[in-house]
């Protein structure tokens, strides 16, 4: 097997993300320019970006296009959060990577995450849901596992770990009690 075709497959398990705090449209662009043309699982952008990306002429399909709502502070309410989803999803997306209001979380407001995370299902419909959890937030095991058993009752597709925009990301701990809960569901769960 040649690295390129390894390579290849690896990269249709990746998403491929660029969310820049001082990005500006020809930093966008640049960045488009540099990408190889490798399929990849999805390509992640701040929503001002989508049409840029689904008009570069490289993209390869059948790459997923996802955007991010709630983010990165997890701090929006539902019905703004499912205004986010309804634009992004017109405006082309077809995955939405929402961050799990997690201060909520912390606050032991299990009962008003649940809600959030239903109302952000239905209005994602049929497009693949990933939430992120904000594990490095989240200080102890027993609130990484509500979080991660909530987002899966919630019916999401994906728990993803970090926004990246927090002092700690994921820890090898916080990834290990993810999946023992993904393990553990009656369905498929995914984790990035």
């Amino acid at each position: 097997m040649t690295n390129l075709l390894r390579l290849q497959q690896l990269a249709k398990l990746l998403d491929v993300t660029r969310l820049q705090d001082d990005e500006t449209n020809a930093s966008f662009d640049s960045w488009l320019a540099s990408l190889p043309a490798i399929p990849a699982a999805a390509y992640c952008v701040y929503p001002q970006y989508l049409m840029s990306l689904l008009n570069w002429p490289a993209r390869q399909k059948p790459s997923a296009i996802a955007t991010v709502v709630n983010f990165p502070s997890g701090d929006l309410s539902a019905e703004r959060v499912c205004q986010q989803i309804k634009q992004a999803l017109s405006a082309g997306a077809t995955e939405i990577d929402c961050v799990l209001p997690y201060k909520m979380l912390l606050r032991g407001e299990y009962d008003e995450v649940k809600s959030f995370l239903q109302s952000v299902r239905k209005a994602c419909a049929g497009s693949c849901l990933k939430i992120i959890i904000e594990s490095g937030e989240l200080t102890t095991a027993q609130q990484i596992t509500v979080a991660s058993e909530l987002v899966i009752e919630a019916g999401a597709d994906f728990i993803k770990t970090s926004t990246g925009k927090v002092p700690t990301g994921v820890t090898e701990e916080a990834a290990r009690i993810i999946l023992t809960v993904i393990a553990a569901a009656k369905r498929d769960v995914g984790f990035k």
